[in-house]
């Protein structure tokens, strides 16, 4: 099956650069391409790809309000590409709806396999924002008072609630088998429960509930990946 690209560059010049990537690899497909955030959203709404490529600055419209305008009302996945790594665009991505963030100097190669991780529905972190995105949620729950209202992760089980905060924890599927003493495919089955329970779409959703709710905590010598 061929995955269908939308690419949202202000610069034509790197539009086109990325379109040219894109189309290099037999399994996907550029099927429009964007100058600004309010064509990405059109394009988006209209041609409902696999995956936008979204710059985030970017004239009319920037690419995060594009990326909350898009997650919003489609189940189009998002894929932020950005010169920079500053924390507050990822976690506005994030929080907006986006499935992944990569930096402008990634490798073509891992572009191309960045566009098939989020087209696969799964979630996607440059390797130097990871540490950083936990990090700042461990930051916000130590310097913010609890949420008042209901429990979020009240229809998880005990078990789910382990493994939910393995995943806040930045643990894969394997690591978290080896944690609880449980098979690998066991995991993957309790992480995909929560993202059906929790009504998420990807692992970077589950770990910011994981923060937002209090259920994670920071583990002393732990490192995430």
């Amino acid at each position: 099956m061929t995955i269908r690209v939308v690419v949202a560059e202000d610069q034509e010049l790197v539009r086109a650069g990325l379109c040219g990537i894109v189309d290099t690899a037999a399994d996907l497909t550029v099927i429009g391409a964007a100058g600004n955030g309010v064509d990405a959203v059109r394009l988006a709404c209209q041609e409902l790809p696999d995956v936008v490529l979204m710059d985030i600055r970017m004239p009319d419209l920037d690419g995060l309000e594009a990326t909350r305008l898009i997650t919003g009302s489609t189940t189009v996945r998002v894929l932020i590409l950005s010169t920079f790594d500053l924390n507050e665009y990822v976690y506005a991505a994030l929080h907006g709806g986006a499935s992944g963030f990569l930096l402008k100097s990634s490798p073509p190669a891992a572009l191309l396999a960045a566009i098939r991780v989020v087209a696969a529905g799964e979630a996607l972190l440059a390797p130097t924002i990871t540490r950083k995105l936990i990090d700042q949620f461990v930051a916000a729950r130590t310097s913010e008072p609890p949420r008042p209202g209901s429990d979020p992760l009240a229809a998880i089980t005990t078990r789910e609630r382990e493994v939910l905060g393995l995943v806040a924890e930045g643990l894969s599927n394997p690591e978290i088998a080896q944690r609880l003493h449980i098979s690998p495919a066991t995991a993957k089955t309790h992480v995909s429960s929560l993202l059906t329970k929790l009504g998420v779409r990807d692992r970077i959703q589950l770990v910011i509930l994981a923060f937002d709710a209090g259920l994670a905590r920071p583990r002393s010598g732990r490192r995430p990946s």
